[in-house]
């Protein structure tokens, strides 16, 4: 690639595969319907764009009646008939590169028919209709890449766009051995970009300056104080300019473009990659260079929920007739889990010209059914209906809530592949989740156990007193994982080269990574790990768990959450291995959403082979032991209210009972004294 000018496009013609994230599904019914979201980069001047489908279709169905229209944005474009074969097949329809937007919405309708009647189409719906779309349907794009305006703003776009960070030429660089505060900087603007990344598959990297390797095309932050800037960067910066503020600069040059963080304070420092850190500040921000300083507001806003999620934020128009979904996702505070008493409330209307006794509305909570209501005329042009979901129903901190419309017309005996009938779901519909706070010290409770209102929890990161390569690679691992789930730059990150002070082991989240020899905590912590060093410290070795070999041991990593030794309503997350190679191999586990998922224990072992095993050691997996016993007495409150009244009724019967007895007691006493008395008056 060779530039232009500013604001031009390269010469060179790329090329970029987006795939969807849809998992294989199955699509039943006569008239199925399935939608898939994708992006197209600001940056990029399009000259094709071609939908690669995957997907398989009932072998009962009737190739010469059964078609498959696309839609792009609600226009549709093309429409085909399924191929008279078995099996998945496959099919490559170019999209008109009119119907683009940068967010882009692919719906894929069926009309699977089983037969032909000479007269019409057999409407009649079974399990034999259906449509299979498979994963890993993707839309590829060949495209010339426009260059960055001298604005923070488009280089933002440009660094955190999905084919940069996909092709790695994202970074961001620090100094070969940057202060705890230059590494606070740059993990809180990794932590920033992690939010905002959207490919599950790639990170953007954060290397030292010696590891930097910039080329053309590549896009690099860097983040250092003054003082310890290149001589190149810091040329571009006056020093009046960050007596008292700190300073974000763009810098292109014909080895890479750059945007320049810095600052003579830690705290200013911190404070300038916060405002990176924010996506709406820099996305405001059309200039080359913003001043920072003590006073600037960086902190991202919050989002004052309620518990309500409203489930769309523009009305959801469904059409045609037979089943019909819509699905919308909704995702939970990343420190809380979903508790019993939430409940989805929905508003829409529909059409009047269906056969009302067969008409209904479903809804799901995943895989759950919460309930359905039947469709009145009566009701059309406004109903509602509020479901609760089921006590017990685990929700995790997403979920996604289905809308299924059985829209039977009055009259079958025509294709339903028309405009109508019709659904709609109104902006107003809700989902109110009742949450708790996460109280689980396991990895399925990771990193959300390290945050608090959406953010890192007052983090102490204790390190090596000299990174390399290999550790800054562990570290990128960690932050991303992090950033990915926080929703605010608002927390607190500090780094430690020792084991820090009892006030900071009690009250903050630590996470420790090393080996023994370069970070002594390690060793300190050794009694309380679960896979232990051997005596030399030069390996792990067996436990009641897993038989180690000594030269095995010597190589693999581990992933530890235990309970800290002077806090036990604290965990603290230890990576470590005898080499950083092999605390590396730990932290691959813990980059991605998808990688940590797999892990339900406390305990993680990487081998050298990518070879990884879950363990749980806690008998208690309670954080606070206290409040899983509220929980437990809230949970069970209408039960221990009834055992109360049954107790009660027992003790007042039981107290009947006496009074029966004393009484007849009294009665026969009576009765035999006053034969007593009788006998003796004869006497």
């Amino acid at each position: 690639m060779s530039l232009v000018g500013m604001g031009q496009v390269h010469a060179e013609d790329l090329t970029y595969t987006q795939n969807f994230q849809n998992d294989t599904t199955t699509l039943s019914g006569k008239s199925t319907a399935t939608s898939m979201y994708f992006t197209k980069m600001d940056y990029w001047n399009v000259k094709k764009a071609t939908f690669n489908f995957n997907y398989q279709v009932s072998q009962l169905a009737d190739k010469t009646t059964s078609d498959i229209t696309l839609s792009m944005n609600g226009v549709k474009f093309y429409s085909f008939r399924p191929e008279h074969k078995s099996g998945f097949q496959s099919k490559v329809v170019e999209i008109p590169l009119e119907l683009l937007q940068g967010t882009n919405k692919l719906e894929i309708k069926g009309q699977i028919l089983n037969k032909k009647d000479a007269k019409n189409y057999d409407l009649a719906q079974t399990p034999a209709n259906w449509l299979t779309v498979k994963s890993g349907s993707n839309v590829n794009f060949k495209y010339e890449l426009k260059d960055p305006e001298n604005t923070l703003h488009s280089f933002y776009d440009h660094f955190s766009g999905e084919d940069t960070v996909t092709n790695q030429h994202s970074k961001i660089v620090t100094p070969d051995q940057p202060t705890k505060g230059e590494l606070t900087a740059s993990m809180t603007a990794l932590a920033g970009e992690s939010r905002v990344i959207t490919t599950d598959n790639d990170q953007i990297n954060v290397v030292q300056n010696t590891n930097m390797d910039a080329t053309k095309g590549d896009y690099i932050l860097y983040v250092a104080k003054y003082d310890n800037l290149p001589k190149a960067l810091k040329q571009e910066i006056s020093e009046k300019d960050v007596e008292k503020r700190a300073v974000i600069k763009t810098h292109y040059t014909k080895k890479g473009d750059y945007l320049i963080v810095t600052a003579k304070t830690d705290g200013l420092l911190k404070k300038a990659s916060q405002f990176f850190a924010n996506s709406e500040l820099v996305h405001q921000t059309d200039k080359s260079k913003e001043m920072v300083s003590s006073l600037t507001n960086t902190f991202t806003s919050e989002i004052q929920d309620e518990g309500k999620y409203q489930l769309t934020n523009a009305i959801d128009k469904i059409k045609g007739a037979g089943h019909r979904e819509t699905s919308y996702f909704v995702t939970l505070p990343n420190d809380r889990t979903n508790a019993d008493g939430s409940k989805v409330r929905l508003h829409f209307r529909y059409s009047k010209n269906l056969n009302f006794k067969r008409s209904l509305v479903t809804v799901y909570v995943n895989d759950t059914t919460l309930g359905s209501k039947k469709l009145t005329a009566a009701k059309a042009n406004g109903d509602e209906v509020t479901l609760e979901v089921p006590k017990g129903t685990s929700l995790g901190n997403s979920f996604e809530v289905r809308v299924a419309f059985d829209l039977e017309m009055k009259d079958q005996e025509i294709s339903d592949n028309s405009e109508t009938p019709w659904a709609e779901v109104d902006t107003n519909s809700e989902m109110k989740v009742k949450s708790e706070k996460s109280n689980d010290l396991l990895f399925t409770n990771y990193p959300t156990i390290f945050m608090k209102n959406q953010t890192y929890n007052n983090l102490a990161v204790v390190i090596p007193k000299k990174l390399t390569a290999i550790d800054f690679k562990s570290l990128t691992n960690i932050f991303n994982l992090m950033g990915a789930y926080a929703k605010s730059n608002t927390g607190k990150i500090k780094f430690y080269t020792e084991q820090p002070n009892q006030d900071t082991m009690i009250n903050d989240n630590l996470i420790v990574l090393g080996t023994p020899s370069n970070n002594a905590m390690i060793k300190s912590l050794n009694k309380d790990l679960y896979f232990k060093y051997s005596d030399d410290y030069r390996g792990f070795v067996s436990n009641e768990k897993l038989s180690i070999e000594e030269d095995y041991g010597k190589t693999i990593g581990t992933a530890q959450l235990i309970r800290s030794p002077e806090n036990s309503k604290k965990g603290i997350l230890v990576l470590t291995g005898a080499t950083p190679e092999a605390s590396y191999l730990a932290s691959t586990q813990l980059n991605f959403k998808k990688n940590i998922d797999q892990f339900t224990g406390d305990a993680i072992v990487v081998d050298q082979n990518n070879n990884h095993y879950s363990y749980r050691f806690k008998k208690s997996k309670y954080i606070d032991r206290n409040l899983e016993h509220k929980r437990t007495i809230s949970d069970n409150s209408q039960l221990i209210i009834y055992l109360g009244i049954v107790f009660l009724v027992l003790i007042v019967i039981g107290f009947g009972v006496y009074l029966v007895f004393r009484k007849q007691a009294m009665m026969n006493g009576g009765r035999k004294n006053a034969k007593q008395k009788q006998q003796r008056s004869f006497v």
